[in-house]
């Protein structure tokens, strides 16, 4: 509406894919890792048109819907970040305890050690902020918990990147190929930095 403050502005409309007009170009791959169909898409959108039904909201309430949904969904992300962080450290330990190199267990190298130290370290740190977060969303409301959950979108992928670094260089080559999950992890929370910002 003419005049509206910016954060006003913006609506949101359902469109659904058989709407005229909709154009999937193409499925895009991540990182090489194929998706599809639930993935990522090139969607182009000619003269589409629906129905004031397909409002979401009020019009103008697009941005307020978004931020609502922003904290909840940053939580969400951060809890899952850090289970695969814990999957990865577990894989990380797990490769510590059956590969050798220099006539010992991976898991008897002090730089294994202080990989394995560090990513529990850090996922600790992650957890508790994150709980502070949440409990501070349930019982302040969302807006009280901003710095917190800015602090997480931030931390929790950073935390769970550096871990699984850590055990695919535990793994060695065998930690970027399709035989362990860590290569496509990687490659999804690396995504998740730029999709929460």
């Amino acid at each position: 509406a003419a005049g509206a403050s910016v954060r006003m502005q913006q609506s949101m409309v359902l469109v659904p894919m058989d709407t005229a007009g909709v154009d999937v170009v193409r499925m895009l791959s991540v990182f090489g890792y194929d998706d599809a169909p639930h993935g990522h898409a090139e969607v182009a959108f000619h003269n589409v048109r629906v129905s004031r039904a397909n409002l979401l909201h009020e019009e103008g309430g697009g941005f307020a819907m978004a931020q609502a949904r922003l904290g909840p969904g940053r939580i969400h992300h951060c809890m899952r970040s850090i289970g695969v962080a814990e999957r990865a450290l577990a894989a990380l330990c797990a490769r510590a305890k059956t590969r050798r190199a220099f006539g010992q267990l991976l898991a008897r190298h002090g730089a294994t050690e202080q990989a394995i130290a560090w990513s529990r370290v850090e996922l600790e740190q992650v957890r508790l902020l994150t709980l502070k977060a949440a409990y501070m969303m349930d019982t302040l409301g969302n807006r009280a918990a901003m710095q917190e959950i800015a602090m997480i979108k931030v931390a929790a992928p950073r935390m769970a990147l550096a871990v699984l670094d850590r055990a695919i260089q535990v793994h060695g080559g065998a930690g970027v190929c399709q035989d362990h999950v860590l290569a496509h992890a990687w490659a999804s929370l690396r995504t998740l930095r730029l999709a929460d910002g």
